[in-house]
């Protein structure tokens, strides 16, 4: 057999092994017609591999056998799973079988995946394993939602996931024969689905309308994540066991999947772009009916699909394309055709950049707008050309050379390029020598000193920086990076004047929206947050970002850049759905094709974890927190500063949902980092002492927690003086330790102190300020002045529903304070309302043992006693005595 048969009946071989034995002689007949024996040859290979293998495995495939039934349909499992018992198999397919279940408890419906021989293929147990992943961190109303997963008793895979009855889209559509527009916005809801993904580093690969399921309703599901991945795992190799065209759908795979190169969310928008062509044009771009792998390839990589328009036209005989198609304009049609080509663009670079980018110029068509997108130019075509013939158009082109050289436009031009690299390589060349000069330890003869500082480099830095006056562009530069580093050492009042002075320079150097201005905005607008200087802030790095939109490109780094910082200031105003949306954006501005993890996507990732922190989405938080770790510690290693922050912000998710040892631990890793990097008397280190003095508060360890938190506000107090929201916090944690000690006027001192803070800086609508409050009403409450504390209470209420929503636990505890207060006034029927509702918020988005929930149960147990409820009062004790028994732990009163 020569190479090229064999390569043949090796691809045919890959495509066909995983599909149901009912559908592979159709599938060889349609790629094989013209070549009966290499049909045989194929299914002798995939014959003998389903029968070939170890003793272990050939027991192993029996033991699923009887799991999964015989060789023709697969029988019905008797065991139940969990709490579902399976009704009817749904469908069958080369990974698992599909079963319809039920729910006698609660009367629902879901759908079980089991894994078709399991144990024979790690190949298949990781995919399975993955899509589990997938779906666990997906939380979406047009993404089929993942409910439960475990093991059969012989290790076979199973998890359940929603059940969702539809039709495809494109059988839904045809089937009611919808009009373009309505085609249109059933499209954009699959696009928000795939968006939610790509906001979770997570790529489908498989997107084609039979993974889309369309409701009754008209509501689209998104289903099948089985060989989705993480972005993070996108640098492996996209082909690592010769698989082909074996992962993917080849009429919808972009052309660098084909390729086996790696893939990205760009891969994920051609294959929305191929599912519109066919919702609008009635037919796919390409016809790879009864071609070979190879052929099919060849197609996707090198031929280039028509207009949706022109195929529409050519179909318009058939009467639900003409009710498709009707009343669309030619310049409606022209407006299709750019939608559809450019996010199949072959190249990634020239498609959408994001979904969200697509999701904009749908929603331009649909209003009649014009697009952002715009069709490739004469210029582009004719590079392409060049690229593709150019040993033909070399020898046109040396002719033509010394007329270029004559013309006077290029050769200014030629000139300014040659200039401007010249001025940037002498730029970069003085920097580099001021660099190095830093370390000469004030002896050029000598090497570095060996006490050399950071804070002596960087002072040196300033002074040498103050020589440039000739060089005004170098010394702005420099003026920007050493006043950051001063920033993050603390030294805000040197880093203000080395940014005012880098703006300035600037602005008398280039013209507004220039990056260079935008940058200083930006920087001095982060200087101002760090300050607590909110509004200045803002107003700076509005501007910054106003002159970007409109002078620079839409991936210009200075944009990214002015965005990231917006989203931080809105976080520091209690603004966190602001913050959150504006945080997505950066996200998906610093993302780049492949997922390659950099330092700006990583701290995007962190900002965006504190909003959802913030915003009460532990979860989502806590989902970001993991990755933005993940890229840390692969950028710098695991003793960085940055790993620090990460872990310490998981070590805060976890307390709030009540689990303090490993909030502890996450406080002592961190601490144990910064300790290291900054010493152990700095200021930088009073973060971590606060997240691990405030879980040992909570675990009881009240004498170690005080002394930490005293020492993170002694820190804080020199650095930042009085009036700083960090030493608010650090006042916060001491005030809640003296608390729990009984020492209520110590208490009630701290937290009087904190609301003066809060609002000094932030205002009287900002949940910092509702926090000071609720703790200054706790004390009344422990000094037996509930009608003190009640007002109080309701305040707080107020500005938590309207600061983070009124499902948000810190509105939660608010509600069961509130409760307490009105209960031991002997207003027990408005006592109960209030704790239950606080309640049955907390009770869904924190440990059962927390202590808050356990306070809320006496309190309801109390109410419902006085109310003569009897039933109902002892439903909480009940939960109270099963809690106890199940820890041996009675928890105390907050």
């Amino acid at each position: 057999m020569d190479s090229a048969r064999w390569t043949r009946v090796q691809a045919l071989f890959h495509d066909t092994a995983d599909l149901p034995e009912a559908e592979r002689d159709a599938f060889l007949k349609a790629r094989c017609s013209d070549d009966p024996s290499l049909m045989a040859e194929v299914l002798s290979l995939v014959v003998e591999d389903a029968r070939t293998g170890s003793l272990l495995d050939r027991g192993i495939g029996h033991a699923a056998h009887h799991v999964l039934g015989g060789d023709d349909e697969p029988a019905i499992p008797t065991e139940n799973f969990g709490p579902y018992r399976i009704a009817k198999i749904l469908g069958e397919g080369g990974m698992g079988v599909v079963y319809l279940a039920e729910r006698s408890d609660l009367g629902s419906v879901a759908a079980i995946k089991i894994l078709r021989d399991a144990w024979l293929s790690p190949a298949r147990r990781e995919r399975f394993s993955s899509e589990q992943r997938v779906l666990a961190q997906l939380n979406h109303a047009f993404i089929a939602r993942l409910y439960d997963a475990d093991t059969l008793a012989d290790g076979t895979p199973w998890f359940v996931m929603e059940y969702v009855e539809g039709q495809t889209l494109t059988a839904y559509c045809d089937a009611r024969a919808l009009p373009i527009s309505a085609r249109l916005k059933l499209f954009r809801d699959v696009c928000e689905a795939v968006a939610h993904a790509h906001q979770h580093a997570i790529i489908h690969r498989d997107l084609k309308p039979s993974n889309i399921l369309v409701r009754k309703d008209g509501t689209v599901k998104l289903l099948d994540f089985g060989i989705s991945k993480q972005l993070e795992t996108l640098d492996v190799s996209a082909d690592q066991t010769q698989t082909g065209l074996r992962f993917m759908t080849p009429a919808y795979a972009a052309p660098e999947q084909v390729r086996g190169e790696p893939v990205g969310m760009r891969t994920d928008i051609y294959a929305l772009g191929v599912v519109l062509y066919e919702l609008v044009a009635g037919k796919l771009p390409f016809d790879l009916s009864n071609k070979t792998p190879a052929e099919a390839a060849t197609i996707i990589v090198e031929h280039s699909p028509g207009k949706p328009s022109a195929a529409a036209s050519a179909a318009a005989a058939r009467p639900g394309d003409r009710v498709r198609a009707g009343g669309v304009s030619k310049a409606a049609w022209a407006d299709l055709d750019v939608l559809c080509l450019t996010a199949m663009h072959k190249d990634p670079e020239r498609r959408y950049r994001t979904v969200d980018a697509l999701i904009r110029d749908v929603d331009h068509y649909l209003n009649g707008e014009p697009l952002e997108a715009r069709p490739d130019s004469v210029r582009y075509r004719v590079s392409k050309f060049v690229r593709r013939n150019w040993r033909l158009v070399s020898g046109a082109a040396a002719a033509l050379a010394l007329l270029i050289a004559l013309s006077a436009m290029y050769t200014v031009r030629l000139a300014a390029a040659r200039n401007t690299a010249l001025a940037e390589s002498a730029r970069t060349a003085r920097i580099q020598r001021f660099t190095m000069s830093l370390f000469d330890g004030g002896n050029k003869e000598a090497g570095p000193a060996d006490t050399l500082r950071v804070v002596t480099l960087v002072d040196r830095g300033v002074q040498q920086a103050r020589t440039l006056d000739a060089e005004p562009a170098v010394q702005a530069e420099l003026y920007e990076t050493l006043g950051s580093i001063y920033q993050k050492l603390g030294n805000f009042p040197r880093a203000d004047t080395l940014l005012r002075a880098s703006l300035d320079e600037r602005r008398s150097l280039f013209k507004p929206g220039s990056p260079e201005v935008t940058g200083s905005l930006s920087a001095l607008g982060l200087l101002r947050a760090d300050q607590a200087k909110l509004d200045e802030s803002e107003t700076l790095i509005r501007e910054a970002l106003g002159q970007a939109r409109r002078t620079l490109p839409p991936d210009h780094p200075a944009l990214a850049r002015a965005t990231f910082a917006l989203g931080r200031v809105l976080q520091e105003r209690g603004k966190y759905d602001d913050a959150i949306k504006v945080g997505e954006e950066t996200v998906r501005l610093y993302s780049v094709p492949g997922g390659v993890a950099t330092p700006e996507l990583a701290a995007s990732l962190s900002q965006l974890a504190v909003d959802h922190f913030n915003r009460g989405h532990y979860e989502t938080s806590d989902s970001l927190n993991q990755l933005a770790l993940a890229a840390y510690r692969r950028l710098y290693g695991e003793r960085h500063p940055l790993v620090a922050s990460t872990l310490l912000a998981l070590g805060d998710s976890q307390t709030d949902l009540g689990h303090y040892a490993v909030a502890e631990r996450y406080g002592r890793q961190a601490l144990q980092i910064l300790n290291a990097f900054y010493g152990v008397d700095h200021f930088q280190t009073a973060v971590a002492l606060d997240v691990l003095g405030r879980a040992l508060v909570y675990e009881r360890k009240v004498d170690e927690g005080m002394a930490t938190l005293s020492r993170a506000l002694a820190l804080r107090e020199r650095a930042l003086g009085p009036f700083h929201p960090q030493v608010a916090t650090s006042r916060n944690e001491l005030g809640n330790a003296a608390f729990q000690q009984n020492r209520f006027a110590d208490a009630e001192s701290l937290f009087t102190r904190n609301v003066e803070i809060y609002r000094k800086v932030y205002g009287d609508k900002h949940q910092f300020t509702a926090t000071g409050l609720a703790n200054l009403a706790s004390v009344y409450m422990a000094q037996k002045q509930p009608d003190r504390a009640e007002p109080i209470f309701r305040d707080v209420i107020r500005i938590q529903t309207d600061a983070v929503g009124a499902d948000h636990p810190n509105t939660a505890i608010a509600r069961i304070k509130l409760g307490r207060a009105l209960l031991r006034q002997k207003r027990y029927a408005d006592g109960a309302s209030e704790t239950l509702a606080g309640y049955e918020i907390l009770s869904k988005k924190s440990d059962p043992m927390t202590s808050f929930l356990d306070a809320a149960r006496k309190d309801l147990a109390a109410d419902y006693d006085s109310l003569k409820q009897p039933e109902k009062a002892a439903r909480f004790r009940k939960e109270l005595a099963d809690l106890a028994s199940k820890t041996g732990v009675v928890a105390k009163k907050p």
